[in-house]
């Protein structure tokens, strides 16, 4: 089970802009630090950097001023500490930057449809590759949304980017699926992925990680605004988990990696009954 913690480098992210960004926008490394200390004490395997918020009508950021955002944080991070960085972009020359900074990892939340230019970095770099679940962009994805059986289609738009990752050279074992918890969603969506990751996970074949933390969504079912959506998170986190989710990306690393135990524990006593085997 793998936590992944969540560090944005945006001035306009929807919970936590500007967390880092000391006067005049400037990146406040001490503070950048300190937070990936504790998230890292607190259970956190990987770290994953953003610079390019995409929150629902997010604009997009350039290539210059996104690379600007993440490079030295990462080199900063992997300096002092020892974990796994990812790095959150959609673009090839980010990534390629993130990962001369440090980073092992891409989290694309587009599935290389953005850039699909992408996948060549990754496989030429021997980093991991996150495929998430995106149709559009950021700025647009909440219009006209429409599905059918969501998590059946959600699998074969994740099937179709993770034959361009193979395609580009990225074996599997560098490859995991993101079903894109509310970026071109409603709630329905949402909840039909989260209470899916099972079928979800056998349809793509490969693990799975999700990030349903403090989304819009558990604000529309708790009423909470998303810097109170920490436990509707863990909840949402549990049930990934327990249903077969191998990763969830977070905001709360030490109250997800709670919830993620007692989940995994329950996922392991239940898995008998499921295969039809005495328990």
């Amino acid at each position: 089970m793998t936590i992944v913690g969540v560090l944005n480098l945006t001035p306009d992210s929807f919970s936590d802009g500007g967390r880092f960004l000391g006067s005049g926008g400037a990146l406040d490394l001490g503070a950048l630090l300190r937070a990936a200390e504790e998230m890292v004490a607190a259970g956190a395997h990987v770290l994953d950097v953003g610079g390019e918020s995409t929150r629902p009508g997010a604009g997009a950021v350039s290539e210059a001023e996104e690379i600007a955002r993440v490079a030295p944080a990462l080199e900063a991070l992997a300096k002092r500490l020892d974990v796994a960085l990812s790095v959150d972009t959609r673009k090839a020359r980010v990534a390629e930057a993130a990962l001369d900074a440090g980073a092992s990892w891409v989290n694309d939340v587009s599935g290389l449809r953005h850039d699909p230019a992408l996948a060549g970095v990754a496989a030429r770099r021997g980093a991991g590759l996150i495929l998430g679940h995106l149709r559009g962009a950021p700025a647009t994805m909440q219009r006209d949304v429409h599905f059918g059986d969501v998590v059946a289609e959600v699998a074969e738009e994740l099937r179709a980017s993770a034959e361009c990752a193979r395609t580009a050279g990225v074996p599997d074992e560098r490859l995991a699926a993101d079903p894109g918890i509310g970026f071109g969603k409603r709630l329905p969506h949402n909840l039909a992925l989260l209470a899916g990751v099972g079928r979800l996970r056998e349809l793509v074949g490969l693990p799975v990680l999700v990030g349903p933390s403090r989304k819009s969504f558990l604000g529309e079912l708790t009423g909470d605004p998303p810097g109170e959506r920490d436990v509707a998170s863990h909840a949402a986190c549990a049930v990934a988990i327990f249903q077969g989710a191998d990763a969830v990306r977070v905001h709360d690393v030490p109250g997800a990696r709670r919830a993620a135990a007692v989940a995994w524990a329950l996922r392991e006593a239940a898995t008998p009954a499921r295969e039809g085997r005495p328990a």
